[in-house]
This record gives structure tokens, sequence and C-alpha cells, in this order.
């Protein structure tokens, strides 16, 4: 059966309400997915489900089974690949676009929110190049895995509603187990999507693609008197927030490529994401990343790099708003100047919190330095230190314990300005210093019994990472860091 050829099925009501479908079809090419032999359920986030007010039952139906893994179309489904370029590692690219997803369509949650559903891995399209449009089993647990421990962390993300098995391998160094993520998004509109018609000169693309993206996600820039400016604004401010959160948890993309860089402000794509063990700000986790372009302490900068570029694109909109070319390039350096400041206040508030502290006062931003640079020399794990201040036990992460004594003495001078340590701020920090993260070793050991058939792994860590600031009896060993022997130093794309 050829892709065109898919069924369509009207037992699986989505209730789509598509808008990107609406847009000229240069924005996408329009192609279904393609069909599997043996499609199987591994996972149904059902309380992802209920917030998009679709039906679990109906979705864990051998019907809705097959719709999720791109066997058949649901009704007032419009299947597109959406259309991009990007810079992937300071190279531009003038067109990628979706070569292994599809855009099924557009529902309203529950929440009065507009959701995009997607299905990762659903074969070819017009944009695959020479890929084969399909996803192995591995990178779709990683990305379940990871992107639902961001949601629990409170960071905006992508959302995982499902993971199937398709009964056929794919090929990459080896035979792998193939699978399609259904992928969930505010949206999945990219700095790479203003990229692909600003490569072509086709500024009447970026002004179509930038209304539509205002009407989305920054509805309060319409009613602004620059429009254009408000929407780089509102761009700038929610990337920057974002780029704390990552840094706050240790958290490492691995490949903040322009393309993949969200309009939304939500973390998308994770390929060989990982979150740090021991503190070190170097650290790189990615096989393609040779030169630590995306490593841990690079993250803003490499997310101003990409802002610069979106801003790039909207030159044109800017130039007509501010009167003239010298003002509207004056326009974006001053809104990509706000960078620093909103990623800095963020960060710098959210380290305070993790410190127990209340008030910001002169002094605090030196002594989180302070902390980082002692748990870089003692080999303290970033999370366990963090999580440990309130617990009393950070002091164990250290490999010599007198250089935290002596940074702990000033900490605790500090909070005495505020009353000193309290049961409610012991708990406070408890709310902001997650005792599970997905560690590296722990998310290989899934995947690697997943392969294997077995599932439960994948289902107990999933689990406990639902509730990540909770101590959970009996879970220990997923706060723990990885031994030697376990430790997993590169993660992969998967593609």
């Amino acid at each position: 059966m050829s892709p065109t050829e898919v069924p369509t099925i009207g037992g699986v009501r989505f209730n789509f309400e598509n808008s990107y479908a609406r847009l000229p079809e240069k924005f996408y090419a329009r192609v279904a997915p393609t069909p599997v032999p043996a499609p199987r359920l591994v996972k149904l986030n059902l309380k992802l489900a209920e917030r998009l007010g679709l039906d679990s039952a109906e979705l864990a139906s051998p019907e809705g089974v097959e719709v999720l893994a791109g066997s058949r179309v649901a009704a007032g489904s419009e299947p597109l690949a959406m259309a991009y370029a990007g810079h992937q590692f300071g190279n531009f690219v003038r067109q990628l676009g979706d070569g292994r997803a599809n855009l099924l369509g557009e529902v309203i949650g529950r929440d009065g929110v507009r959701y995009d559903i997607q299905l990762k891995g659903a074969g070819r399209t017009p944009f695959s190049r020479n890929g084969d449009g399909r996803a192995a089993l591995g990178p779709v647990l990683r990305e379940y895995i990871v992107s639902e421990a961001m949601a629990a962390f409170g960071v905006p993300t992508t959302r995982a509603l499902a993971a199937v098995t398709t009964g056929q391998p794919v090929y990459r160094e080896t035979s792998l187990p193939g699978a399609v993520l259904t992928r969930v998004a505010t949206s999945h509109l990219r700095v790479g999507s203003f990229q692909y018609f600003f490569g072509q000169g086709d500024v009447d693309g970026v002004r179509t693609l930038a209304d539509y993206a205002i009407a989305r996600h920054y509805p309060e820039a319409k009613q602004a008197a620059r429009p254009y400016r408000a929407f780089l604004d509102g761009v700038i401010a929610r990337q920057g927030h974002l780029v704390a959160q990552w840094m706050l948890l240790g958290f490492i993309h691995g490949v903040m490529n322009t393309d993949n860089t969200s309009i939304s402000g939500e973390t998308i794509d994770y390929g060989p994401c990982a979150f740090m063990e021991a503190y070190d700000p170097r650290t790189v986790f990615s096989s393609i990343d040779r030169q630590g372009r995306y490593a841990y302490s690079n993250q803003p900068h490499a997310m101003h790099w990409n802002l610069t570029r979106l801003a790039e694109t909207l030159l044109p909109l800017l130039n007509e708003e501010e009167g003239s070319a010298e003002a509207g390039l004056a326009s974006a350096h001053e809104a990509l100047g706000r960078f620093e400041g909103v990623y800095e206040g963020a960060r710098d508030a959210g380290f305070r919190a993790k410190l127990g502290l209340t008030e910001e006062r002169g002094g605090d931003v030196a002594l989180v330095e302070d902390l980082l640079q002692r748990m870089e020399a003692g080999g303290a794990d970033f999370t366990l230190t963090f999580r440990g201040l309130a617990d009393g036990t950070a002091r164990e992460m250290f490999r010599e314990a007198a250089g935290f004594d002596a940074w702990e003495r000033v900490w605790r001078e500090r909070l005495e300005l505020e009353g000193g340590l309290s049961k409610e701020k012991m708990e406070a920090m408890r709310g902001v210093n997650p005792a599970y993260i997905p560690r590296n070793h722990r998310v290989e050991e899934v995947i690697q019994a997943g392969m294997m058939g077995d599932f439960g792994p994948f289902e107990e860590l999933v689990k406990v990472l639902a509730r990540p600031y909770e101590e959970q009896v009996g879970m220990e060993r997923f706060a723990e860091p990885a031994k030697a022997d376990e430790a997993v130093l590169r993660t992969f794309c998967g593609t």
C-alpha cells in the first residue's frame, strides 16, 4: 500500500482543527505517513491524552494503534511535512524540512491551547533526502523518557503521547527495531522555518509565517505599536528563560541547531541530549559535537546566536516598522541585547532558589559561582549536590570535603540573613532540586531491555521520573550516579 493509499478511519476521534494546513502550500508538502506491517503499542500517555481531550481507550484500540503508527489516518487529519531550513553546527542548509516526521493535525486541548499532533519516524517525505524517514526504537524511548521528565521538572517542552513499535527493522550501523513516537507541541515552528523563506528572498513568506506565529503564540504582539519587534522580543524572552532552566538542571541539549530552536519557547528535538552528572561546564555528550559547540556552558551563547539568525530573517519587517534599514537594524540589535539580561536574571533567580535564598543580595552570584568551581574541582554530582543542601548530604559528593566545608560556612552565614535554614525553606529547596533525573546509564539500560522486548524497565523509569522532586521508597538506585563501568559518555542522534 502506497503512502497515498493509507486508509482513513473515523472511529478514533481527534477532533482536528487545523490551521497550519490553511497556509499556502509552499509552507509544507502534503504527504501521508507510510504504513507499517505490525504496529504494537509500547506506551500511551494517559494523562496527556486526557489533557488533549482524547479517548485513551480509542487510542489503545487496534485501530488507534494503527493511527499512532501511521498505518491509518484519523478522520479530519490533513497529514503534511513542514518545510524549513537551518544552520547545522554553524553551516546553513537551505532545505531541511520534516524528513521523517508527519504533522497529522492540530487539536484544542481541555486547557484551550492549540497543540500539534505529529508522528516522528513515520516514513519518507519530499524532505527526506537520502534518509529512510524512520526512527529506531532506542531514540524513540529516549525522547519519551527525557521529554516527559522535562515536563515533570516544569520545563517548557514537547511531549510524548505514545510510542509504538512497527514490526519493521531500520538500518543504521546495524539492524534495529523500528518505532514511531507521537509528539505533541504547541507548534513545530522553528527559527529554521523563518530561514527557509528568508534564504529564498521570500519576504512575503516571512511575513505570513510571522503573522501566523504571532496569532498562535504571541497574540499580545498584534496589539503592540511594533508587532514584529514585539514578536522578536517575545521569542527572545522565552528562549532566555528556557536555557536558564536547562542550566539549572544540568541538561545538555546536544544539537542546538536553528532548526531545533522552537518559536514557542519549548525544548524540541531530543536527540543526543543528556544530563550532566559530575559538574564540568565543558561537558559534551553528543557524538557529532566534536568541537564542543553545544557544550553545557556554551548553551546560552548558542541560543543567542540562533536568535540572531531569527532577527536576520525579520529585518525586512523591522525595517518597514521602523521606517528605514538603519533603524530596523538598530531595533534588532536592541532586542538581541536584552537576551543576556533575561537569561542571567532567570538563571540567578533559579540558583538562589536552589540554595534556599528568597531575597536578592549582593554576593549571591559569587556564592553560586564559588560552589560550582568547588564542585568541578571536587568531582561533585550536579544534581545530588544541590539536592543534598537541604538533606545535609551535599558534603558526601565531594572528593575532599574540606572544599565544601569552607563554602558551606559562607552559605549558612548568608542564610542567617533570612532567618536560617528553616523547615519551610528546606521543603522549598526540595521542590526545585530534583532527586531523580534521566541518568544516561539508566536510560541506556531501558533501551537495551526494550530492544529485547522487555519494556518493564522503561515503565518503571517513566513512573519514577513523573515525580522527580519526591523521595520514592525503593527507587534509590535511580538517584545514584553511574559507576565507572556504567558511565555513558556518548549519545547519538539516531537519524
